[in-house]
C-alpha cells in the first residue's frame, strides 16, 4: 500500500490479506532474516474506518530493522496470526485483541489478557465508552470521567 523507508520509523504498509506470506518471507529470506519481533502495537484509525497492527522487526544477524503496518477494516478487524513465526507475537496479539478487538485467525489461544473475560468492549478503540462501574464496583470517583468519548469532535 505504501513505503516509508527514509522515515525515522522505516516501514511498509500492507493489507492483512498479504501479511502471512510477507511475514514468512521477512523471517526466512537469508538476506533479510528479521528474526525478532520487538513490538506489536494496535492502532485505531477511526476516521478512515481502518485498524492496523504495527510490527517492529529486527535482524540480529544483519543488524537492520523495519516496521510493517498491517491494515484491516475497522468493522471486522482480522489479521492472520504470526505467533508461530515469532513467539513474542503470542502475547502481543492477545493484547491487540483485548484492547482493540482485532481477530488473529490461527492464534493458538486468542483470549483476553488484560481485561476480565466478561469485559464488554475494547478499551483502546477511539469510540470506546468507559463503563461507570464493573460488577457494582465504581470505575471512577469523578462523575463524568471519560463517560463519553471525545472523538470525533
Amino acid at each position: 500500500l505504501a513505503t516509508h523507508l527514509s522515515d525515522r520509523h522505516p516501514r511498509i504498509h500492507i493489507s492483512a490479506d498479504h501479511w502471512r506470506d510477507i511475514a514468512e518471507f521477512l523471517l526466512r529470506e537469508p538476506a533479510i532474516r528479521l528474526d525478532w519481533l520487538q513490538n506489536l502495537s494496535g492502532i485505531d484509525y477511526v476516521a478512515d474506518q481502518q485498524m492496523c497492527c504495527c510490527y517492529d522487526l529486527w535482524s540480529f544477524e544483519h543488524r537492520h530493522m523495519i516496521a510493517v503496518k498491517v491494515f484491516t477494516p475497522r468493522n471486522r478487524p482480522s489479521i492472520p496470526s504470526v505467533a508461530d513465526l515469532w513467539s513474542a507475537a503470542d502475547w502481543h496479539e492477545r493484547e491487540a485483541y483485548d484492547m482493540f478487538g482485532i481477530d488473529f485467525p490461527g492464534h493458538p489461544d486468542l483470549r483476553r489478557i488484560l481485561c476480565a473475560d466478561d469485559w464488554e468492549g475494547f478499551p483502546l478503540r477511539k469510540d470506546y465508552q468507559f463503563p461507570r462501574e464493573y460488577h457494582g464496583i465504581p470505575a471512577s470517583v469523578e462523575l463524568d470521567w471519560q463517560h463519553k468519548p471525545d472523538y470525533p469532535k
